[in-house]
């Protein structure tokens, strides 16, 4: 079996053997629509979580401490909390690996129904990466990364409207994870706002604990295609959790999850896992296209894809027991 790093968050192929808040969406305008069920499934709209992708994006390129990232920071706090979830950061430094400064990072845990002392963690990095170095034209241009960065602060922001629907007994955490990939050569780390609050975790341990988590990135592509990741496959302890949202999907009739495995990632669901020791599998589509390239872009991407995957994980979360 061949082995290559391929993934901003190192992943190895293993073949297929193994714009602020107003700019984004004015409040009234997600009043107006209808929402059926308490948390149903229908609470998810897909239209809305793409002009939550597409006001990301018009922010422009948010890599770790650029002025793009504070600013979708301060945007993000502010909607969470006027969603009505309790929300903080999380800070940590970095190493500027270009000039051996330290670099201000932070997490943003947000929580619904705090109250909760079981929860599940679902995440997603919300920063860039500072260059499209993948780019056969311009490897140096202006990567804004929608689906890469973009698609799963987009459907967490929507995901929010059902999930604090949710009765008990479970709370849900959304936790959007900096400098996840923060590179300039293939020596720097990856996954670094996961590897901190995973520490965190272990080292200041809170009152709440996390029976599960889920990270999803890459889930905006308009051809979209879910394969299982192989690394929760492989452990027993969140092999369970694979089976059980492809099967949600299978019940649902939805085929873009394939239950099936194609990737071996190392991802942020690593950190969580293995140093946390939260049990944690990774949703993700690297059949993208435009992945690292200056066409990562919403044009490419799909509300129609957010809204399958949203869908999905809200009728996942109705079935915990």
């Amino acid at each position: 079996m061949v082995r290559k790093t391929v993934h901003c968050s190192r992943i190895i192929a293993a073949g297929l053997c193994v714009a602020m808040f107003a700019v984004m969406l004015p409040p009234c305008a997600v009043a107006q629509e209808t929402i059926v069920g308490a948390g149903g499934v229908n609470a998810f709209s897909g239209r809305r979580a793409f002009l939550h992708l597409e006001a990301i994006c018009d922010i422009g390129p948010r890599p770790t401490g650029s002025a793009g990232m504070l600013r979708q920071k301060k945007m993000l706090i502010e909607y969470f909390r006027g969603q009505g979830a309790q929300v903080e950061e999380q800070p940590f430094q970095i190493r500027d690996r270009r000039s051996g400064k330290s670099l201000q990072a932070a997490n943003v845990i947000i929580q619904w129904h705090p109250d909760r002392l079981q929860r599940v963690l679902l995440g997603a990095h919300f920063d860039t990466r500072p260059f499209p170095d993948r780019d056969p034209v311009d490897p140096k241009g202006v990567f804004v990364g929608a689906n890469d960065g973009g698609s799963g602060v987009a459907l967490l922001m929507e995901l929010g409207k059902g999930v604090q629907l949710l009765p008990g007994p479970l709370g849900v955490d959304f936790i959007l994870f900096d400098a996840e990939e923060y590179v300039f050569t293939t020596r720097d780390p990856y996954c670094l706002g996961s590897r901190w609050f995973a520490r965190q975790y272990v080292d200041r341990p809170p009152a709440h604990q996390y029976r599960m988590g889920v990270v999803v990135d890459m889930v905006a592509d308009k051809n979209l295609e879910l394969w299982q990741e192989q690394n929760g496959l492989s452990w027993p302890d969140t092999r369970p959790i694979v089976d059980s949202i492809w099967k949600t999907a299978s019940q649902m009739n939805v085929r873009e999850f394939i239950p099936r495995p194609k990737w071996t990632i190392e991802d942020d669901h690593l950190p969580l896992r293995n140093v946390a020791k939260i049990p944690t599998c990774d949703i993700i589509d690297f059949d993208y296209p435009h992945w690292h390239t200056t066409q990562d872009i919403p044009e490419n991407c799909s509300g129609e894809s957010l809204e399958i995957v949203g869908k999905v994980l809200l009728k996942w979360l109705q079935s915990i027991e």
